[in-house]
């Protein structure tokens, strides 16, 4: 500011400068760029041995849209006459890559959505999960949202066929309570079955359970994840809280009930939580959704699900002359099954069910609840886990059994702890007599040295195979002479409390000479 009011005041460069002490060439270099209207205060660029290779650097960035190596650019530009070094050619490339890529950006127009519109859904793995045969299978995570409420729903499944598809469909349809216009998902063989001129062509068993619905399935651009971002981000946020990484510090998945549980616990959580978009919880937007949502028909689409059977009164289901397992609950309603590859795959429709199970957790509509190894006639498919209180074991054999007083002796004898209920269960197997008597002793002389002291003499008689009537106090008076459980013999076959034969081995023998050791007869 100075040298322009010595400027303006003497009108010369000279003078200017010998007022604002500077060189007259700096005072008529800003003179120069005030009368041109550029800033004065930016840096100055000075001319470079590489500005009049500029045009051919841009061409050639152009010409490769942008993949170009600056080092096979430095050699043409050397054949041209360049005589600078690696680093300015590298300098200059970068330059024209980056206006470059400027001019080609992509620009998206904000999505408006409207409520009762848009449904997007996509698929995305999820953990190792224990599977039908015990072992650890790959699963799925079908994942969906409503564009305009941003209500989400992630559903666990063992494939991504068709018939797990439409499942999926109906069960997310039925959570958020009716069938928006259009659904969007990705060009996967389920859904689009060929392309015709860049065309998509639907799978007709997707249009058919759209049209049952009353919704029409789209599909995205190939190769194009930002027309269906909202999906893309619910799988990618379903999987940092449900697949077990080091990152959210989740242990690995005990069963595929366990699974589902966790899914249907992270939709409450982000349903429920205020989304920094629209500043409202998704749940709470969801109910003004609901209003412009089309009603769902009372009966779920079953084309692609299977044969249709009922659940017997013994918890299974009739498939090829052979019964496979249900989970408890579902006797008498009625069960869609179909194979897959190997397996039989079992679904039930939960939204007709008065009561649902306690073990069954997610969103109404069709679910599957079962699914097995195929198996031949004569050999039913029974999963314990299906029958968790039966009293018998898959073998055949009783389960142990367990002890239940009908009376206050025989509550005061079970009292005393563990050991007591050993020895009620060993001492019955193995036909003990006056059992009501011993018990009766057992509870005095619990009062006499303690409760502890007689219950941990119970389990050692239990284990020992002692029932008789003075058994217990031989215990408890050898526990207090300091020896261990640990030395503790078992009665069997193994083991004998008859003394060694060593003393026996001379029976009729003498010392005096070989003929008194062998007299004659």
């Amino acid at each position: 500011m100075e040298i322009f009011e010595a400027l303006d005041a003497t009108e010369c460069a000279h003078s200017a400068a010998a007022l604002a002490g500077v060189d007259p060439k700096t005072v008529r270099r800003y003179a120069r760029m005030r009368d041109t209207g550029r800033p004065v205060t930016g840096p100055v660029r000075r001319p470079k041995m590489i500005d009049p290779f500029m045009p051919k650097i841009e061409e050639w960035v152009e010409r490769s849209e942008g993949k170009v190596r600056a080092d096979k650019l430095h050699e043409r530009l050397q054949l041209l006459g360049f005589t600078g070094d690696a680093r300015t050619t590298r300098r200059a490339v970068a330059k024209a890559k980056e206006a470059w890529k400027a001019g080609k950006l992509r620009t998206y127009r904000p999505w408006i959505t409207e409520p009762g519109l848009w449904l997007q859904f996509d698929w995305g793995w999820g953990p190792k999960v224990p599977g039908p045969g015990g072992d650890a299978r790959q699963t799925l995570l079908f994942c969906a949202w409503l564009a305009w409420s941003r209500f989400r729903v992630v559903i666990p499944t063992w494939d991504r066929t068709l018939p797990t598809l439409v499942t999926c469909i109906d069960s997310t349809l039925r959570a958020i309570g009716g069938a928006p216009t259009y659904a969007l998902t990705d060009n996967e063989k389920t859904v689009t079955i060929d392309r015709v001129a860049g065309v998509a062509v639907r799978h007709p068993e997707i249009v058919a359970a759209g049209r049952h619905y009353g919704m029409q399935v789209h599909t995205c651009v190939p190769f194009d994840p930002e027309s269906k971002g909202g999906s893309e981000a619910t799988v990618r946020i379903a999987k940092a809280d449900l697949v077990p990484t080091s990152a959210n510090l989740r242990k690995e998945y005990e069963s595929f009930a366990e699974l589902r549980g966790e899914c249907a616990i992270f939709c409450q959580t982000v349903n429920n939580r205020v989304h920094r978009e629209t500043g409202k919880a998704p749940s709470t937007m969801l109910d003004i959704e609901r209003t412009r949502l089309h009603p769902l028909p009372v009966e779920p689409h079953t084309l692609a699900l299977g044969e249709s059977r009922q659940v017997l009164r013994d918890q299974t289901v009739r498939f090829g002359s052979v019964r496979y397992s249900t989970p408890p609950g579902l006797i008498g309603k009625e069960a869609f099954v179909r194979v897959d590859g190997d397996e039989l795959v079992i679904v039930v429709d939960l939204a007709h069910l008065v009561r649902r199970p306690e073990w069954l957790q997610g969103p109404a509509g069709l679910t599957e609840v079962a699914r097995h190894q195929l198996a031949l006639p004569g050999r039913p498919v029974i999963d314990p886990s299906h029958y968790p209180d039966h009293p018998q074991e898959m073998d055949g054999s009783p389960r142990p059994p367990r002890p239940k007083p009908t009376d206050d002796t025989e509550a005061a004898f079970l009292a005393l702890g563990p050991g007591a209920k050993s020895w009620l269960i060993e001492a019955a197997a193995a036909g003990t007599t006056r059992m009501r008597v011993k018990m009766a002793a057992a509870v005095e002389l619990a009062a006499l040295v303690g409760v502890a002291e007689v219950d941990i003499s119970l389990g050692l008689a239990a284990t020992a195979g002692r029932f008789a009537d003075d058994d217990l106090m031989s215990i408890v008076q050898h526990r207090k002479s300091g020896v261990r459980p640990a030395d503790l013999v078992v009665a069997d076959e193994a083991h004998s409390v008859q003394p060694g034969t060593s003393a026996w081995a001379s029976f009729g023998r003498t010392h005096s000479g070989p003929a008194e050791r062998n007299p004659q007869p």
